[in-house]
Order: C-alpha cells, then structure tokens, then sequence
C-alpha cells in the first residue's frame, strides 16, 4: 500500500497527522510530508481512517 498527498489541495489542516503521526507529519513550512509512503502493515488502517478523514481529499492511497 502507498499513500500520496496532493500538496496542491492540502490545506494542512494536520488531521492525518493526529491520525497516523509515524506516517505524516508537518514541516516547518506547514507543509505535509508522507514519511512512510509505502505504508507498514501495522500502520494500514489508521492511513486508511486518515485518508478518508482528510477534509480537503488531499491524500490518495494505492493498495
């Protein structure tokens, strides 16, 4: 599974972050970063819940 963002609708509202923090995170900019693009086992469902809780459908996951 891979997880992409899409940095021209983020708004860095920072839900996924809350969601799944080993997995995305803010830069000093504001900016989201994907840490993990290829997603862990372990880590799969909380991305899955941060995909679809993303309030700007900024984030795109490939299973």
């Amino acid at each position: 599974m891979k997880v992409s963002v899409d940095p021209l609708v983020c708004e860095a509202n920072a839900v996924c972050v809350g969601l799944a923090p080993e997995v995305f995170d803010l830069d000093d900019d504001d900016e989201l970063q994907v840490l993990m693009p290829d997603v862990p086992a372990d880590q799969a469902d909380r991305v899955r819940h941060a995909v679809r809780s993303c309030p700007k459908a900024a984030l795109a996951l490939e299973e």
